[in-house]
This record gives structure tokens, C-alpha cells and sequence, in this order.
């Protein structure tokens, strides 16, 4: 599944190709792309009709555009597979296509929603809160999701003061949004592999410091996997354009199992985790005595 640099990259697509342009009309080609509309296709399209689009905004693995002064936004989840793409009014349809938006311009594009698994989707919904903050206009299925480490209101103290006061596991905490939103199985094993954590470590082990240099490393390989364009394993991750990223090959843990630790050299694991898979190095990441 896409993860926030995944999403981040699309997001910085459509500001740029799609933000400020009026919808002339939207076409819902297979209803559970908007299952989450839950007023149906019909209302779907009707609401996008004549709206110009707002600045591209994210939160975590969700982002949406507001939909003109209308105090509504269109919402979007990519799910395991979906893909937003910019693409020519003459190019050929694509297999998956689940919604088309055209345009009232005359730039000769239009974006298309592709989704092979059908998981991720496009609807509409309510803005709540209205301060001057990044939470601001959010689409009210996001109120209960915590801010992301990349957002300037992501508080440190906070996150912290949650980790121990849950008493779960390290990675555990990374992947719950409600207490910090974006980070998916890639990239807590690749902060967990440069924090020097085991995954099973207890989060109520974990001094303030501790928390502050994880959190640097939760920061620091999303802002590399961003420079080029997020990781792509197959061709479903793509960006606006339908190119896909190269973090791949920068990854030191997560799928580089019986390969040499950059750091130490001692070859990385590979363990079953929550119908996951967890990829740690065993000397540089040793595991709690508890576990």
C-alpha cells in the first residue's frame, strides 16, 4: 500500500496539474470506486460538476482537494492500488479505469482514477475545523487521524506522552494513525533499522530522547524516499504522470532478507508480523529480553 511519500509525491502531481481547474463533468465507471460516497454514483458526480478544484492537500496516506467554497472536499484513499493519473483526453482508456473527471479548459487533460483491486476510492465530504493550522478544512473521516511527522503541527511531547501511556510495541505504535499517520510497514522497518530498534521493543521503554531520534529517522528516510519519487515494487505506485519511484533501491531492511546489514554486515531477517512480514538486523537490532 502506498505510504505518505507515495501519496506525498501524488499529491505534489496534482497541485500541480489539476489545482484550479473547473470539473466540466465526472464519470463513475464502477461503483465501488465511490463506495465510500455514500449517496451513490449520481451524487458523486453531480457534486463535482462546475466546482473548481482547490490546492492538493495530505494527511498521511489520504489526500483531497477542497471543492471550491462549497465547504466540501473530494477525498481520496489510492487503497492497495490505485493510481490518479493525468492523462491526454485521447489516450487510450486504461484496464482498471474506475472514474474519469474532464475539465472545462481547453489543456487537453483530464484525471483518471485506475484501480485494480478495487480497495482504494474517491468520495465527497463535509470540511471540519476552521483555525488557522494545518488541520483546517479537513474531510471529516480524517478527524480521528493524527497528524503525519512531516506536518508542521506534528507534536513531538505529545506523540511521546501516547507512546507510553498505550504500553504497545514499537512498531505497532508507528502504524496506528491515531497516533501518527503515514508510516506503513516500509518505512518502520527502515526507521526501525536506523534507530538501531527491534519492532518488538516496548514503547514504554522508550525515553523522550529516544522517541525524538526515532521520530528524526521517521523523518529523514520519508524525505529521501520523497527526492525520488517513493518506492515502487511493481507497477501498480506510479505518480500523475505514470512514473514510478526509485527508493527502492536505497531500502537497508525491508525486503533485503539474508542480504549483509550495511551497517554491520550480519545478514537481515526476515519475521512473520501481523500478516506481515517484519525485515530487522539481529545484532544491530536486538530484541527485547521480554519477547
Amino acid at each position: 500500500m502506498p505510504e505518505l511519500p507515495e501519496v506525498e509525491v501524488v499529491r505534489r502531481g496534482l497541485e500541480r496539474w489539476v489545482t484550479g481547474r473547473t470539473v466540466q463533468e465526472a464519470e463513475v465507471r464502477h461503483p465501488r470506486a465511490v463506495r465510500r460516497h455514500l449517496q451513490g454514483p449520481g451524487d458523486f458526480a453531480a457534486r463535482l460538476r462546475g466546482v473548481a478544484l482547490g490546492p492538493a492537500r495530505r494527511r498521511g496516506k489520504y489526500l483531497w482537494l477542497p471543492l471550491g467554497e462549497t465547504g466540501t472536499s473530494l477525498l481520496g484513499h489510492l487503497g492497495m492500488s490505485g493510481q490518479l493519473l493525468v492523462q491526454p483526453h485521447d489516450a487510450p482508456d486504461e484496464k482498471h479505469l474506475r472514474i474519469r473527471v474532464r475539465f472545462a479548459d481547453d489543456l487537453g487533460t483530464e484525471l483518471r482514477f485506475v484501480d485494480q483491486r478495487t480497495f482504494g476510492g474517491l468520495s465527497v465530504h463535509e470540511q471540519v475545523g476552521g483555525g488557522p493550522d494545518a488541520a483546517a478544512g479537513l474531510p471529516e473521516p480524517l478527524a480521528h487521524i493524527a497528524p503525519d511527522p512531516l506536518e508542521p503541527v506534528f507534536d513531538e511531547d505529545a506523540f511521546h506522552a501516547a507512546l507510553v501511556r498505550r504500553r504497545t510495541t514499537v512498531k505497532r505504535a508507528l502504524l496506528d494513525q491515531s497516533l501518527i499517520s503515514g508510516v506503513g510497514n516500509i518505512y518502520a522497518d527502515e526507521s526501525l533499522w536506523r534507530a538501531k530498534l527491534h519492532y518488538e521493543r516496548p514503547t514504554a521503554t522508550l525515553t523522550r530522547p529516544r522517541t525524538a531520534e526515532l521520530v528524526g529517522h521517521v523523518r529523514a528516510v520519508m524525505t529521501a524516499a520523497l527526492d525520488v519519487g517513493g518506492t515502487s515494487f511493481d507497477s501498480l505506485y506510479v505518480n500523475v504522470n505514470g512514473e514510478s519511484g526509485y527508493f527502492d533501491r536505497s531500502l537497508d531492511a525491508y525486503g533485503r532478507e539474508d542480504e549483509p546489514c550495511r551497517r554491520c554486515g550480519t545478514a537481515i531477517r526476515r519475521r512473520p508480523w501481523m500478516n506481515r512480514s517484519s525485515y530487522f538486523c539481529p545484532s544491530c537490532q536486538r530484541p527485547p529480553r521480554a519477547a
